[in-house]
């Protein structure tokens, strides 16, 4: 008998997305925008400073390959040939590994770039939850970073954090944050420890105490959320609040969070992993319309 494969809860649906109304063709700049992170990598492909296609997938362990196939990804689902760029800029963890970017820049002003592109220009603060840290990013009404704060001495909190919950609880990575809500009864307090190793180990405790594993997976979401908080209350939340990154696909943070914040959180239809690569890609347009595009 064949032994079934062991499931994988952390994984998250990878995507690629063309934008039916612009054709490639017509555009004067086309800018590339790669963002190289420590779980996801996205790249996004701009035709005068609109998106034209992206690439969502989750980051392997050789930067370069993982930009490149981020790239390749966006271009599946076009006609457009991979050489025809003017400017490519790389950002992320990951940004220096690029290996056809023309330059790189953080992703903490990419990432302010960029949400303000997919949420709108009233954004003022931003909060990157991206796989391994939290950024917590003020920006004015141009998207130019104004103060920052980020924490990156733990996965507490982030988007890794999550995954290894996910696998310990037998729960689907897209469905932790309606399952932390289906406990019944009052809201646990958070686990006692934001650590990912010692939350993993208490954890395990409860669930052999009798706690469900809804009940787990609210206090360990509540925990994340008080450990964000921890960092934005720092940097002064001011309205509009926008948040980027995977996390922002879990509302059982984010709900939590936003209690606590006492505001509420600006909605996009814009996948909220690709505003970093939104950024880059933005900042490789606004050089060639300086004359900083590549030669031809």
């Amino acid at each position: 008998m064949v032994e079934e494969q062991k499931r994988e809860f952390w994984q998250w649906p990878e995507s690629n997305w063309k934008n039916p109304e612009l054709d490639w063709k017509d555009a004067k700049y086309i800018t590339v925008g790669i963002d190289v992170g420590s779980v996801s990598s996205q790249a996004v492909i701009m035709a005068d400073g609109q998106v034209f296609a992206y690439g969502n997938m989750r980051t392997g362990y050789h930067s370069p390959d993982s930009a490149r196939n981020a790239f390749k990804f966006a271009l599946e689902v076009t006609d457009m040939p991979g050489d025809r760029m003017d400017y490519c800029v790389g950002t992320g963890y990951g940004r220096v590994n690029v290996p056809f970017a023309d330059r790189s820049l953080t992703e903490i002003a990419c990432h302010a770039r960029g949400a303000k592109f997919i949420y709108g220009p009233s954004v003022r603060t931003v909060l990157d939850v991206g796989g391994q840290d939290i950024k917590a990013i003020q920006c004015d009404e141009k998207g130019k970073v104004t103060n920052f704060l980020m924490n990156d001495k733990c996965a507490a909190g982030t988007g890794r954090g999550m995954e290894v919950f996910a696998d310990l609880l037998g729960i689907s990575i897209n469905e932790v944050g309606d399952v932390s809500f289906e406990f019944g009864g009052d809201e646990p307090d958070a686990v006692s420890n934001t650590c990912v190793v010692y939350a993993k180990t208490e954890a395990t405790e409860l669930l052999r105490k009798g706690w469900s594993k809804e009940k787990v997976l609210a206090a360990y979401c509540r925990a994340m959320a008080e450990q964000i908080f921890a960092l934005v209350e720092k940097v002064s939340v001011k309205p509009e609040f926008a948040v980027t990154g995977g996390m922002a696909k879990n509302r059982g943070v984010m709900d939590r969070l936003m209690l606590m914040i006492g505001m509420e959180r600006m909605q996009t239809e814009w996948d909220s992993q690709i505003a970093g690569a939104v950024g880059a890609a933005l900042f490789g347009y606004k050089l060639c319309k300086k004359g900083k595009g590549r030669k031809k």
